[in-house]
């Protein structure tokens, strides 16, 4: 069973930056693809980012060109800058392998000032 673990969210300015962190754990292969998605209140959840095992990256119009996903194994980081209100959300990391998604518990990312 894979496990899935995210740190890094809480409370930034405007124009701020953020580095969000997931680690997924309980099997020995590399995961197929890790993404990170975001859940704003009344809407649904959406994809951010994601990146496939050999580096492969998609990234949602919203925040193309101020985030960044990068992976070491089946760990996934997520870069934000210049942070926008809209950008605030619950995150939550994706580990997707052999089509099962394994979702961690999700953290919060505020933007205000």
């Amino acid at each position: 069973q894979v496990q899935v673990v995210e740190s890094g969210g809480g409370l930034v300015q405007p124009g701020g930056s953020l580095r969000l962190s997931c680690a997924a754990s309980g099997t020995i292969f590399i995961i197929d693809v890790m993404g990170w998605y975001r859940q704003a209140p009344g809407k649904e959840r959406e994809l951010v980012a994601s990146i496939t095992g050999n580096g492969t990256t998609n990234y949602a119009e919203a925040v193309k060109g101020r985030f960044t996903i990068s992976r070491a194994k089946n760990t996934v980081y997520l870069e934000m800058n210049s942070l926008k209100p809209e950008d605030t959300a619950v995150y939550y990391c994706d580990a997707y392998r052999r089509t099962t998604h394994y979702w961690g518990q999700g953290t919060q990312v505020t933007v205000s000032s």
